[in-house]
């Protein structure tokens, strides 16, 4: 590929050539991509927290969150099968809304999988401990951080592999712990076989223990657990073929959510009473434990790394092309273009690698609350991030129903009513953050960083005017679908 200058960059939507990715993810990997998206530490340790805070009724705010997260997917979906570029989520932003939005969310993208990474990366660390504690924390962490870092580096496909066998340890640990329940539920075997009932749903104090504002304040805790299932966005790409295997991917979500989310969730609340659970401890555990299954805190600890190491594997991922796509856009600088001969971000993951790891060091000097401070800080990114792709489909259906831009092969359902529900449900997450004492935080960091890149984009606006330009002129109206 011709080296190209930054004015020659931001001139064009960068396509499949500009781009010069490799398309090394095939459909057996972006499932498992879009699987492990679904499954993280939000599900198998934020859950515990949850549930003492909600009770049975966790079921329902997942199940709700849910239909949530299926419409933006099915509305990112609309978009990706418009065009399909690894900088999605910025670049329909940059399309539909202008450049400031489009440069607002490919950092604040970035910046979610930053931190993400950073909290994902020590919490590791901690994991090691249970079998190792005499290993120094920030040793386990930066030993972790090399070895995705240089994973990355070596190829897609080898991304691709790595985050392909993740999730399969994370849906086998889940898969496992629904059937065992199952059969201890129906059959009565083990320890927990007398006392092991769905009326635990029911019984211990009612669906709804501590009442339905409890339930409402678990909602960020919730749509923390599916932080990262727009993963599958950032691989449009890389994929060998998008138009096929990424609406497939989309469309397996509800099935993902159900089993995985409302099915564990379910099976764990009926062989263990709810009050039994604690804070920062995982469900997974003490339900293995109240059945009596040999080695079952090692067991899920393993799991437990498995999901954190897979959170960092994409983060590094995901950092690097989006931060990437900024520097092609003049908005960070050039250098961070460059591919190495295995055509991946190379400077743009090292950057974003050096962060992650200065993160490290931050968490583990001070343990304690930065855990909690990372996940609603992450949260909100996350949350902007998805209130961006439903608006953006707003206005792209909009103009497609006019004729101004091509029919989607691929459909969000339900028109534009369940994009509008979608914001105004994201919008009552916000507000219901703004009450939670650990959460609040993330409200008082995220002015500061629109601050900073308000900033930025001045500096941008009198250095490179080319940087900043609106897109109207770049995307015309094409006769079909591209």
């Amino acid at each position: 590929m011709a080296e190209q200058t930054v004015d020659d960059v931001v001139r064009t939507p960068p396509d499949d050539e500009e781009e010069g990715y490799a398309r090394g993810l095939g459909g057996r990997q972006i499932q498992m991509i879009a699987i492990g998206g679904a499954i993280g530490t939000g599900l198998f340790l934020g859950a515990g927290t949850a549930i003492s805070k909600a009770g049975p009724s966790l079921i329902l705010a997942y199940a709700i969150a849910g239909v949530v997260i299926f419409v933006i997917m099915r509305a990112l979906g609309e978009l990706l099968t418009y065009r399909p570029v690894s900088g999605s989520f910025s670049e329909y932003a940059r399309e539909f809304l202008g450049p400031f939005a489009g440069y607002v969310t490919g950092w604040t993208y970035w910046l979610f999988w930053v931190v993400t990474g950073m909290a994902e990366t020590t919490a590791a660390a901690v994991y090691v401990k249970y079998w190792a504690p005499g290993i120094p924390q920030w040793l386990s962490a930066l030993c972790f951080l090399l070895v995705l870092y240089a994973a990355n580096l070596i190829s897609v496909k080898l991304f691709g592999e790595i985050e392909f066998w993740f999730s399969m340890v994370k849906v086998t640990a889940i898969l496992g712990m629904i059937l065992i329940g199952i059969g201890v539920l129906t059959l009565g075997f083990s320890k927990a076989g007398d006392t092991a009932s769905v009326t635990h749903l029911w019984q211990d104090g009612g669906f709804f223990p501590k009442g339905v504002g409890s339930t409402l304040m678990t909602l960020q805790i919730v749509m923390f657990a599916y932080l990262g299932v727009e993963l599958v966005g950032v691989t449009a790409g890389e994929s060998e073929d998008p138009e096929k295997t990424l609406p497939r991917a989309i469309n397996t979500l509800p099935l993902r959510i159900v089993l995985f989310y409302i099915g564990s969730l379910v099976v764990i609340l009926s062989l263990v009473p709810w009050t039994e659970f604690r804070p920062g401890v995982s469900p997974f555990v003490a339900a293995f434990g109240k059945i009596g299954i040999p080695a079952a805190a090692g067991i899920i600890n393993f799991v437990v790394l498995t999901a954190a190491l897979s959170s960092c594997n994409s983060g590094m991922y995901s950092t690097g092309r989006m931060l990437r796509d900024l520097a092609m856009r003049g908005q960070a600088p050039r250098r961070l273009t460059g591919l190495n001969r295995r055509q991946t971000p190379a400077a743009a993951i090292t950057a974003s690698a050096l962060l992650m790891g200065a993160g490290v060091l931050l968490n583990a000097v001070a343990p304690g609350k930065a855990f909690e401070y990372i996940t609603a800080v992450a949260t909100v990114c996350g949350v902007w991030t998805w209130a961006i792709i439903l608006v953006c489909q707003i206005r792209y259906r909009t103009a497609w129903q006019r004729g101004d831009l091509p029919e989607p092969g691929f459909k969000a359902p339900a028109g534009l009513w369940s994009s509008w529900a979608a914001l105004g449900f994201l919008g009552v997450v916000v507000v219901l953050i703004a009450f939670d004492a650990d959460s609040r935080i993330s409200l008082y960091v995220f002015p500061v960083w629109a601050v900073l890149l308000v900033i930025g984009y001045q500096v941008l606006r009198r250095t490179r005017p080319q940087a900043v330009r609106g897109a109207a002129e770049e995307y015309l109206p094409v006769e079909g679908p591209r």
